[in-house]
């Protein structure tokens, strides 16, 4: 099982991350995505499954039009750990194109 990251682990991983914050109970992170339209939006969330379905890891997110918000946490592990990091990573990337 992951191992949940320490309250200062936590915040220097968001501070390389764009546009991530921790969540006001700080047991996940969240950024809100936003395309020029819906075709765009609906692309960036598959490209983002077919990574979360590799590493086992998967995303709580809504989609309402051009707009995805993601939640990131590991339930298992009770909180953010390092698998909740490489995906915001990931999903970074997949946004940026």
């Amino acid at each position: 099982m992951a191992t949940p990251l320490t309250s200062r682990a936590r915040a220097a991983a968001l501070r390389k991350l764009k546009g991530w914050r921790a969540v006001e109970d700080g047991d996940a992170i969240t950024r809100t995505f936003t395309f020029a339209d819906f075709n765009e939006a609906f692309g960036f969330m598959t490209r983002a499954a077919l990574v979360a379905e590799k590493m086992d890891h998967h995303p709580e997110w809504t989609n309402v039009y051009k707009t995805v918000t993601v939640t990131l946490t590991s339930h298992d592990a009770g909180g953010v750990t390092r698998r909740d990091i490489d995906l915001a990573g990931a999903m970074d990337k997949i946004a940026a194109g």
